[in-house]
């Protein structure tokens, strides 16, 4: 074995992954993509009496909330102004349906607010893509 290419393959794979912790906007989209995920296992398990899973329904429940609160908590309202207001209130759109669906054991609400938190997060990552054009040029 060459242990020299190993070490090697494994300090970039480091070195690459302490640059994506350490940039912001990959992070946010990070947690759009866990929260989306969350969202819709919460929601295909909110009707117990439909074959839902109650471990997987408190999980993602759980989970959904702690990242719609690290979402809320990360807004800047001084710099962000009415686009930061306005996430925060889809982000609170979001968390109310699931507290909702969690009272009815429907999950009709969640399935809407996981559309439009998709739109956004495909918005935020196409803002990645350019950014990192214009960084290239």
């Amino acid at each position: 074995m060459n242990y020299g290419k190993i070490t090697q393959a494994y300090q970039n794979t480091e070195r690459q992954a302490l640059q994506e912790t350490e940039d912001p906007h990959f992070i946010v989209l990070t947690m759009f993509n866990e929260l989306l995920k969350s969202m819709r296992l919460f929601a295909d398990n909110a009707d117990l009496k439909a074959g839902g899973d109650l471990e997987t329904k408190s999980k993602h429940f759980a989970r959904s909330l702690t990242i719609i609160y690290a979402l809320q908590s990360s807004l800047d309202f001084e710099k962000g102004g009415d686009i930061a207001n306005n996430l925060f209130q889809l982000y609170e759109f979001g968390r109310q349906q699931l507290l909702s669906d969690l009272k009815e054991g429907k999950p009709a609400g969640t399935y809407q607010a996981i559309e439009f938190l998709g739109e956004i997060r495909d918005a935020w990552e196409e803002i990645g893509k350019k950014n990192d054009e214009d960084g290239r040029n």
